[in-house]
């Protein structure tokens, strides 16, 4: 395959690479070229804390395995960042410089200096301050120097017969989290055991979304929002997310849209450094 071909070259001029690796079909892609091109010398890094769920650490793990290259995981800090946790539209910025940053200390040691990750052509359009902090990390991204959209990225992942080909984006758990409301370590806890009892009722692309009150407002793809209307789940959904601190339970009749909070503030007015 010529996309294949044309990945796997490029990361092979890097001799050796550190790949920020969530264990999502972007990162995985990224993580099997590297290994395919540099084995020994590829790593990948995972970042651990409460702002990643405990299942997405686990799944990474599973997928380093499947692909086979090396795996290391690394706490990252944020949640004790005070410009982190006042949750403005930049907060991916001190997300993301935080994780670069602790993977650098570990890299250092390791002898892979550069650190790639999977930011692809799609995402150049949308809004990532994250993305502010790789170029300030000298972060190089493979999929956006070959030109690869997100469609490529799963075009790849197939060829490559990688699980995760079809899976959902799943953002960080603050990425949940209305701007503005604090993403405190509790609110993130909440929202993880929240999502644990959707997705063990079945549920694959939804998010639950936390707004200002302790509200939580529920977004599954449209034909499964009878399914949570209904007894009994919809008495016991009301009952585990209050249980869990929530004052209120809404479930939003336009259904799961990623991203959509961006709509709620203007990102125009966001300047990072």
């Amino acid at each position: 395959m010529k996309l294949a071909d044309q990945l796997v070259q490029t990361i092979a001029t890097y001799q050796s690479c550190a790949v920020a690796f969530s264990g999502g079909v972007d990162s995985a892609v990224v993580a099997k070229a590297a290994f395919l091109a540099l084995g020994e010398s590829a790593v990948a890094i995972t970042a651990r804390s409460p702002s990643v769920p405990r299942n997405e650490i686990e799944e990474a793990i599973r997928v380093a395995a499947e692909i086979g290259i090396r795996h290391e995981i690394v706490d990252t800090q944020e949640t004790t960042n005070p410009l982190y946790i006042q949750n403005a539209p930049d907060r991916c910025f001190h997300c993301k410089t935080e994780l670069y940053s602790q993977i650098e200390l570990l890299v250092s040691a390791i002898d892979a200096p550069l650190i790639i990750n999977g930011a692809n052509v799609d995402d150049q359009g949308d809004h990532r301050p994250g993305m502010i902090a790789a170029q300030n990390h000298q972060v190089r991204s493979p999929l956006i120097e070959c030109g690869l959209t997100k469609a490529d990225v799963r075009a790849l992942a197939q060829h490559w017969n990688l699980s995760v080909h079809d899976k959902p984006a799943s953002p960080c758990l603050a990425s949940r989290i209305a701007y503005g409301e604090e993403a405190t370590p509790e609110r993130l806890a909440m929202i993880e055991a929240a999502e644990d009892f959707l997705r063990a009722r079945g549920l694959r692309e939804f998010r639950v979304r936390y707004h200002r009150g302790d509200i939580a407002r529920i977004e599954v793809t449209p034909e499964r929002i009878a399914e949570l209307a209904t007894d009994p789940l919809r008495t016991e959904l009301a009952s585990k997310l209050r249980e869990l601190g929530f004052r209120a339970v809404t479930l939003d009749l336009e259904g799961f849209r990623s991203g959509n909070l961006n709509g709620f503030v203007d990102l125009s007015a966001v300047r990072l450094q």
